[in-house]
């Protein structure tokens, strides 16, 4: 017979692996145990350039500014609260043939989030992309990355794919633009040496705290990627995987 302190060991420890197994599925973008997400297909030589937490007044328009120099157009998750303060900048981005996608209204962690306010999260902040834009709203990225199966339900509900990503990297801390594009051209290159994938790469153009965060190192990192690889990789927007 199992003694007191073994009983109680092994409960702890299912503990531990179901706290484990939920951060997993609730976390990390690969995991599709919560439900499918849009990552990114086999197409070795393919690259979707996507930027969170935007816009930016100042820093989104630089970002243009590169994207438009190289003729390629990427996709954006926008946030509901600045895309209201910043409606001219979300028709500018729209304008110039990129994707806006729904980022939440003010970015909180869906996988601790209530129903109720899941829901008005993605109402309110698509609902608002697309009286600016005139256009349906298609594609969703939930914070963090991070969801429980209501999240990712809600979100198809209102006629949203859910989408996470396969190459990131912290380049909302990092100031060193250089740093940030190497870590992502081994990822680049894992993913198609070792799966055969294409690269779904997340960047940052605004900050969630607060409109006007600098992002001037993640502007810079999206160049050097674009010079990097626009002779040898073909560059597209998340509809094109959808």
């Amino acid at each position: 017979m199992f003694t007191a302190i073994e009983t109680g060991a092994a409960v702890l420890g299912a503990a531990g692996l179901a706290a484990g197994g939920y951060a997993y599925a609730s976390l990390w973008p690969g995991s599709q145990i919560f439900g499918k997400t849009l990552i990114a297909p086999r197409k070795p030589g393919e690259l979707a350039l996507t930027f969170d937490d935007g816009p930016n007044p100042a820093w989104t328009p630089h970002l243009l500014d590169v994207m438009a120099a190289h003729r390629v157009q990427g996709t954006f998750f926008m946030l509901g609260k600045f895309a209201a303060a910043e409606p001219e900048l979300v028709r500018r981005v729209a304008a110039a043939g990129h994707l806006v996608g729904c980022h939440s209204w003010d970015h909180p962690n869906l996988a601790r989030t209530a129903k109720a306010a899941i829901e008005e999260q993605l109402t309110r902040s698509k609902d608002e992309l697309e009286q600016i834009l005139g256009q349906e709203v298609r594609f969703f990225r939930p914070p963090y990355g991070a969801r429980r199966p209501y999240a990712l339900t809600a979100a198809r509900d209102l006629g949203m794919t859910p989408v996470t990503w396969n190459a990131m990297t912290n380049d909302w801390a990092e100031r060193d633009a250089e740093k940030i594009a190497e870590r992502l051209g081994r990822k680049i290159e894992r993913l198609e040496k070792w799966w055969g994938r294409a690269a779904n790469i997340v960047l940052h153009d605004g900050g969630h705290r607060m409109l006007g965060t600098d992002r001037e190192p993640s502007v810079t990192a999206a160049r050097l990627l674009l010079e990097r690889y626009e002779l040898t990789h073909l560059f597209v927007r998340l509809d094109a995987w959808a």
